[in-house]
């Protein structure tokens, strides 16, 4: 059989969407701020606008080339060209459910909701702070933690002063709430 006609990988075509996306609770919606959003659907619009049609010519003229098996243009291209493909079908699906919740809403409030900037100390005296954001655009490398980690979900609604059970592995810890921030609302400026 002609390497044409063969599949790269026996994946079913669904399984071929790349890495496992964050985890969403069942029944849950994908919150997202309006600036994670904003930058989700930016991606889309250039994979969509810019990358894919310059992919597609590429592998056009590619192919126009001549014997495609030894074509590295032409295989790198096609390669390429499913990336971007699996890429646009998991952005199209995560904007299609996303719920935008604007946290500058609670400025002013010490209740812990989506999108606030927390600093809380743990049973042992060490202090954080972390931002609560959607599964799409946390970055722990940023201290930005999923609303459906562990840690956000011991502190979503409580208050400062407040004191919230842990359970991890290694049993059950403290986190203390020290402050609750939110970012100004853009047409105050508050």
């Amino acid at each position: 059989m002609s390497k044409a006609f063969t599949r790269e990988n026996d994946a079913p075509e669904d399984d071929e969407d790349g890495p496992p996306a964050a985890a969403i609770p069942a029944g849950s919606k994908n919150y997202i701020t309006p600036q994670g959003y904003t930058r989700l659907r930016a991606e889309f619009l250039q994979l969509m606008d810019v990358e894919r049609p310059k992919m597609v010519d590429t592998v056009h003229w590619a192919a126009s080339n001549g014997d495609r098996s030894e074509n590295g243009d032409y295989l790198y291209g096609k390669k390429r060209l499913r990336e971007i493909d699996r890429r646009i079908r998991f952005l199209t699906r995560r904007l299609e459910i996303a719920e935008v919740v604007d946290p500058s809403v609670h400025a002013g409030s010490d209740q812990i909701f989506f999108g606030a900037t927390v600093t809380y100390a743990d049973d042992q005296g060490l202090e954080r702070t972390v931002t609560i954001l959607g599964v799409d655009e946390a970055d722990n490398a940023q201290q930005q933690i999923s609303w459906v980690s562990p840690v956000a979900r011991a502190l979503l609604k409580s208050r400062e002063g407040d004191e919230v059970a842990l359970l991890t592995p290694a049993g059950p810890r403290l986190l203390e709430v020290l402050q609750v921030r939110y970012p100004s609302h853009p047409s105050t400026g508050e």
